[in-house]
């Protein structure tokens, strides 16, 4: 197990909460996209079922930040959330079985996501973490 993805920024990262994912467009400036998020061994994934901008940027420059809002506030009452800083790989196909795992936590037990019979192959991303941050106790 990776020592920045402890069972407490795991719980964060499977917990069903929308993951605000920030990349880079090629003048530099911010893009950043509601995900899903989830785990797969060290790293954390995310699937698209097209080369949107967010995965056209993880292409071209694979840096990365994801921050999620978390259960809970520390002493002076600021809630928590937890923010990723990494690195990403982009992988052609695997977009919807992840997908349909990640549906399980967001949409609910039972749901078919996407909702076609033949979906395209669509991208995986996997994100390794390299630096973990934010309020909480996974916070240094």
């Amino acid at each position: 197990m990776s020592t920045l993805l402890t069972d407490q920024v795991r719980d964060v990262v499977t917990a069903g909460r929308l993951g605000h994912m920030v990349t880079l467009n090629p003048d530099g400036s911010p893009q950043v996209s509601l995900v899903w998020v989830g785990v797969d061994g060290d790293q954390i994934v995310t699937a698209h079922m097209a080369a949107w901008r967010k995965v056209q940027n993880l292409q071209r420059d694979p840096r990365v930040a994801l921050s999620i809002e978390a259960e809970g506030s520390d002493e002076h009452g600021l809630d928590h959330y937890l923010v990723v800083q990494g690195t990403a790989e982009v992988t052609l196909g695997g977009a919807a079985p992840l997908l349909q795992r990640l549906a399980e936590v967001y949409l609910g037990p039972g749901v078919k996501f996407p909702p076609v019979d033949d979906p395209e192959v669509g991208f995986v991303v996997r994100i390794t973490p390299t630096r973990i941050g934010g309020v909480g106790p996974w916070a240094s």
